[in-house]
């Protein structure tokens, strides 16, 4: 058997092919109708990419490179402040200013005939877009003192551009002992701009407390508003001292119409109804109260 050397072999495939004769054409006889240049929409798999760019040889000659855009268009980042997108389109709140806001829904006076006394409601705010310090307070005033006040400090974090979230305490005084709480709630607007608040507390001696707060605008005109209210104030014991019972110790519901002058300034007119439970009492018995109310609502 003729034996094959190994090194012959490789020279051989290693070998370049025969040089083309002078004179003649490698191309001579071939269809070029029938080549394929860049592929076709029905070809995929044997398209192949376009020729390059200039830029893409890195020089440009006497031409803009493809990518260029014209020396008349406007740039897109020239109004912007500094303020840009990032990756996924997200705002940067890394240059964002503190903000503040203070909103008072109610100042009015209340009467039913037999007494009167004012009240109070109003909320501040001062921080940024997802995270804002707040302060609320609400309370009457009888005969120049505080009748029974709640006076909140908060830190609000947005989780939705409706709604925040609020950690804090909560300090009640007036008349009887004072009482702190720690608070956790939300509040923010519900489907059809429906207002909502609603708190849970922790107080001392192991008492709790849930508060429900909801507003609706009911826009007759531009101008001209009807507001109805609801708030409910629930405890887990009775608390003789403060004058509140166990379960739903107070209910109010008003509607009030307020014009607005300005956005900002508007006084109003209204009525409301409330109920409370007497914790002093040995019976369960509740007190209901039908007053007319008159006050401004506005915020800056």
């Amino acid at each position: 058997m003729m034996k094959i050397n190994p090194l012959l072999l490789l020279a051989i495939l290693a070998a370049p092919p025969a040089q083309v004769q002078a004179g003649t054409d490698p191309m001579e006889g071939m269809d070029h109708s029938k080549m394929s240049h860049g592929g076709t929409a029905s070809d995929p798999q044997h398209a192949v990419d376009p020729a390059p760019t200039a830029h893409q040889h890195g020089h440009t000659g006497n031409h803009p490179p493809a990518t260029q855009a014209p020396e008349e268009a406007r740039d897109p980042n020239a109004y912007s402040d500094g303020y840009g997108f990032g990756e996924n389109i997200a705002y940067s709140h890394k240059e964002e200013h503190n903000l503040g806001a203070l909103l008072v829904d109610r100042l009015e006076g209340l009467g039913n005939g037999k007494q009167s006394l004012m009240t109070y409601d109003w909320q501040a705010w001062y921080g940024k877009t997802y995270d804002r310090a707040v302060v609320r307070a609400e309370g009457n005033l009888e005969e120049g003192q505080f009748a029974d006040a709640r006076n909140e400090v908060l830190w609000g974090h947005a989780l939705t551009p409706y709604w925040d979230t609020q950690l804090g305490v909560r300090y009640d005084t007036g008349l009887g002992p004072d009482r702190s709480w720690f608070a956790f709630g939300f509040q923010g607007l519900a489907p059809y701009w429906v207002y909502i608040e609603a708190t849970a507390y922790v107080g001392e001696q192991g008492r709790f407390a849930f508060r429900f707060e909801s507003e609706y605008d009911l826009l007759i005109t531009q101008r001209l508003i009807l507001q109805p209210r609801i708030e409910a104030n629930i405890y887990s014991q009775h608390d003789t001292g403060r004058g509140v019972s166990d379960g739903l110790s107070s209910f109010e519901s008003g509607l009030r119409l307020r014009y607005e002058i300005r956005r900002e300034f508007a006084p109003y007119i209204g009525v409301e109804w409330s109920t409370s439970h007497d914790a002093n009492s040995a019976t369960d018995t509740s007190t209901d109260n039908t007053r007319w109310v008159a006050g401004v609502h506005f915020w800056f």
